[in-house]
């Protein structure tokens, strides 16, 4: 295989098929399948801290959005202006329009790896075995549009996929919403006039971008499909546990914050604070 992506293609496939080995006693033949899941929890894992700070970076920018609507409102006549005063806000808060694009930048290369994994009849001058394996009898490396139709197995089984991915889609854009408009919750009520965070183009991204996974697995094979798959499912969990620690860290704020209003000063006990007890 003469491309950039030789070494990782040769490397995936040895890390698949030895998973594959190891699972098959277990699992049969949906042993490769469990291979796939593992080895893309294992990109997840090793991508989490990127991922983890693309979360904050959007949280960051739903908290701005109020700030930009302004700037957008204040110098709309002003384009190269707003785009300067849109950078300087930016860089005071330590991010960037596009902060939250990371994680899926950076699992391009590996999707492009299972993608010509099982798109390579030989892997490192030997055939590859991993084409053999299936899913519910559909191989592995079999396209939604190679032409078998929507009726037959491989494509009830490539719908049945697509479903899925869909309902995840669906699952993560509403997830978004709402960790959009918690972020975006203290800043809106300090500045009511704003617009509230994830209008405009902002928001038609967050709507849309998920569904994308579902257009790019019908162009590619099963095996790549079954990655986006269990990717999709790890980024909502990230997600998931992300709005419930951000929902933590807001409560203990506004808990210790009535807390220490209501705490007493130092060296100020009762006789102090009635005026009773204090020297002519």
């Amino acid at each position: 295989m003469f491309s950039i992506f030789g070494v990782p293609v040769d490397a995936a496939y040895h890390l698949v098929s030895g998973l594959t080995g190891v699972l098959t006693p277990v699992l049969g033949g949906l042993a490769a399948v469990a291979a796939i899941i593992a080895f893309t929890m294992a990109v997840r894992v090793l991508l989490m801290p990127l991922s983890l700070r693309a979360l904050r970076g959007q949280a960051v920018q739903a908290r701005l959005a109020p700030q930009l609507q302004a700037l957008r409102q204040r110098y709309s006549k002003q384009p190269e202006r707003l785009q300067r005063e849109m950078s300087a806000l930016y860089k005071r808060e330590g991010t960037s329009l596009f902060a939250g694009f990371a994680p899926l930048l950076l699992q391009w290369p590996f999707l492009s790896v299972m993608y010509l994994l099982f798109r390579s009849p030989q892997v490192a001058g030997k055939p590859n075995t991993l084409l053999s394996h299936n899913l519910f009898g559909v191989p592995l490396g079999t396209h939604w549009l190679s032409g078998a139709g929507m009726l037959s197995t491989p494509g009830l089984v490539f719908l049945g996929v697509f479903a899925l991915l869909a309902g995840l889609c669906w699952l993560s854009a509403r997830l978004g919403r709402l960790m959009t408009a918690q972020a975006a919750g203290s800043q809106a009520a300090a500045t009511p006039a704003a617009t509230p965070a994830g209008t405009g183009g902002s928001g038609l991204l967050i709507k849309v971008l998920p569904y994308l996974t579902v257009v790019i697995a019908a162009f590619v094979p099963l095996a790549a499909g079954i990655y986006l798959f269990t990717s999709l499912a790890w980024s909502l969990a990230e997600r998931k546990f992300f709005s419930h620690t951000q929902i933590r860290t807001r409560s203990a704020s506004a808990a210790a914050g009535p807390a220490a209003s209501r705490a007493p000063a130092c060296g100020r006990g009762p006789a102090d604070r009635s005026g009773r007890g204090r020297p002519s």
